[in-house]
């Protein structure tokens, strides 16, 4: 059979999907691990950076220290993080093994493009902008609520599609340090000479990634028409 038809085989067969351990529970627990990834981000990065975007100040300090993330290899810290004996490899409920190690490791991945996008979309809000707000009377959370946050959203919204697909991606190599998620499937493939199944399991990563970008990038063309309405016809 040619490889091919193994990877063919392999995804069309019901054992290859369900069960414990199989795709379907490999792929929950990626998609369950990239998405409290992401909020954790959101959460501790966002608030950070748009409040020093709307001060204008210490922004340099942060960014650089959020680009240490970028710096540091992740598989490097997900090896420390496993190996470690906290967090460690054990199993954290629906994370899967090593579940706890590789949610720290995304998270402070995920920190960098959404701390400097939300930082540098607030900072270039124009200035006449935000005098004008200044001049209406409006106070300094009206003038982040209602001028600069409208306006800087496109580019919040780019650092978390990027970030979101560079966490997925990412995720899939946990499996190399014993973390859970679809990395397995495509790990297991290979270890046992079984090419078919490794392939399936990229292509069931390439998948879901392909359909992440596209959401994302469809809640990015929402942010912006909302900020920047098309202008009227006479």
């Amino acid at each position: 059979m040619s490889l091919f038809g193994e990877t063919l085989d392999y995804l069309t067969r019901s054992e290859s999907w369900l069960g414990s351990g199989g795709m379907l529970d490999l792929l929950w627990q990626q998609l369950l691990l990239t998405g409290t990834a992401m909020v954790l981000a959101v959460v501790l990065g966002l608030p950070l950076a748009l409040w020093l975007g709307h001060r204008g100040r210490g922004g340099f300090a942060i960014i650089n220290i959020s680009g240490v993330g970028r710096a540091v290899p992740t598989f490097a810290l997900l090896a420390i993080l496993v190996a470690a004996d906290w967090p460690g490899t054990a199993t954290l409920g629906p994370y899967g093994r090593a579940g706890l190690a590789t949610l720290i490791a995304l998270t402070l991945f995920a920190l960098p493009p959404i701390i400097t996008n939300g930082y540098v979309a607030v900072t270039e809000v124009p200035a006449e902008i935000k005098e004008a707000a200044r001049g209406m009377g409006m106070t300094p959370l009206q003038q982040f609520r209602r001028a600069e946050l409208p306006l800087a959203l496109p580019l919040v919204t780019a650092g978390v599609r990027l970030a979101l697909v560079q966490v997925w991606a990412t995720a899939t190599i946990a499996a190399l340090v014993a973390g859970p998620g679809l990395g397995r499937v495509i790990t297991d493939g290979f270890y046992r000479n079984d090419y078919g199944q490794g392939i399936a399991g990229a292509v069931v990563v390439a998948v879901v990634a392909l359909v992440l970008e596209v959401g994302a990038a469809q809640a990015q063309r929402t942010a912006y028409r909302r900020t920047h309405p098309a202008p009227a016809t006479t």
